[in-house]
């Protein structure tokens, strides 16, 4: 939990008294390759943070899968629709490969932020970073083509590039396996 308290308080600085308690509720759990950390029709009642291994949050419709965001050691995450109104998730979070994360959970967070100036200003924080990354995330599919965001792929996920499927790839850039070897073969 070291990793989880030095982002913590890195983020958005925590008092003593806050710190602590946010702290000792904590659980950390274990995740095979592949396992659900949230299933589609779940509620997400945590806040996740990884501590070792790598996570994606997607969607299926229609039998094709697509993908939103890939989770790498450090982050701090959840499936936030679900987490801030207790409805269902239509996305999934799973794990990539043996994954292991710290969970805050909702209730734990919402008694933290009511009783702690700090840990809502923590929380505020992380809310706020969700829709700018997702307005990035959207502007670029509708305004670059699939070689553009192949290269803006590489540069946001340079570290954990060789760890993510081909088949992932291709499905967050929304082209198909084909298209993704082409553009490579480009390189």
């Amino acid at each position: 939990m070291p990793d989880f308290e030095h982002f913590c308080h890195h983020f958005s600085p925590l008092d003593k008294e806050a710190a602590d308690e946010l702290f000792k509720d904590v659980k950390t759990k274990r995740f095979k390759k592949g396992e659900y950390i949230v299933k589609p029709g779940e509620v997400c009642k945590h806040l996740f943070f990884l501590n070792e291994g790598l996570a994606m949050i997607c969607f299926e419709k229609e039998d094709k899968k697509f993908v939103m965001r890939f989770f790498s050691e450090q982050r701090l995450f959840t499936v936030f629709d679900s987490y801030l109104t207790q409805t269902p998730s239509e996305f999934m979070l799973v794990a990539l490969e043996p994954t292991t994360v710290t969970m805050v959970s909702h209730e734990n967070m919402e008694a933290l932020c009511k009783k702690y100036h700090c840990m809502e200003t923590f929380f505020r924080k992380l809310v706020s970073i969700t829709p700018v990354r997702m307005m990035k995330r959207i502007s670029e599919m509708l305004e670059e083509n699939a070689t553009e965001r192949y290269n803006i792929f590489v540069k946001e996920y340079s570290t954990i590039l060789q760890r993510i499927s081909l088949g992932d790839i291709a499905n967050y850039l929304g082209i198909t396996q084909q298209s993704l070897s082409r553009i490579r073969a480009k390189k």
